[in-house]
């Protein structure tokens, strides 16, 4: 990986920590491949389309990589619940694609959440090119009720060594099934199921609500000077 170019972003108001400014790290897009996008996950960077990239903002490493270890995970008390409160809903997991149902309730999704935002007036095909790559093997875990209605997805890249997490989008108007949270706990079970160690999942960011909830699956490992270890 040392002949790798990499490429810092100009930088922008931080997305995760009011008031800090940020800057990307990017791995050059015409040398990606499944195996080297494996090393790079590894060494705490992310997916967003056919981009690799890892934060680099001077004088902030707020942004922590994040894994759980599927075998050894154990959900906590309000995990269980979940489970429970969701026994009704049916998982399939499936080759992601560029267009269809998913696409239908990831606009909705947007238009709630990011109602101001560029991506919730996008079409299929610049939403496809945020979730999916052209050189790694992205699933969907779809979670749909009885009636066959599509109210989560969980777009799931397969590594080596274990599942990536790139995006989970969900029907806005049924905060009370903590979908997120399913969606993890269904990411995880899958990487159990087909022997796959890690699921990673991101960036933790102490101080951002939003990015908060990763820390609650436990036990997990954080990326340091030293690599993966576990807090504490």
């Amino acid at each position: 990986m040392s002949a790798l170019k990499l490429y810092h972003t100009p930088p922008q108001p931080c997305g995760y920590l009011a008031g800090r400014a940020a800057r990307n790290l990017v791995a050059d897009p015409s040398a990606l491949d499944a195996s080297l996008y494996q090393r790079l996950i590894s060494r705490g960077f992310r997916r967003s389309g056919d981009y690799v990239y890892r934060p680099a903002c001077s004088g902030c490493r707020a942004c922590v990589p994040l894994r759980v270890p599927a075998a050894r995970f154990r959900p906590d008390r309000s995990m269980r619940r979940t489970r429970r409160r969701n026994e009704d809903l049916r998982l399939t997991v499936t080759p992601a694609r560029g267009s269809g149902e998913p696409y239908d309730l990831f606009r909705r999704y947007l238009q709630a959440r990011h109602a101001g935002g560029e991506m919730a007036r996008s079409g299929n095909e610049e939403l496809s090119s945020f979730l999916l790559s052209s050189w790694c093997q992205t699933l969907f875990l779809e979670l749909r009720l009885q009636n066959g209605e599509l109210v989560a997805v969980a777009v799931t890249d397969r590594l080596a060594d274990g599942l990536s997490a790139v995006y989970t989008f969900f029907a806005p108007e049924l905060p009370e099934r903590s979908l997120g949270t399913l969606a993890v706990l269904e990411q995880i079970a899958l990487a159990r199921s087909l022997d796959l160690p890690w699921l990673y999942l991101g960036y933790w960011v102490e101080g951002c609500r939003k990015m908060s909830y990763k820390c609650r699956f436990r036990p997990h490992q954080v990326l340091t000077d030293e690599g993966w270890r576990e807090p504490g």
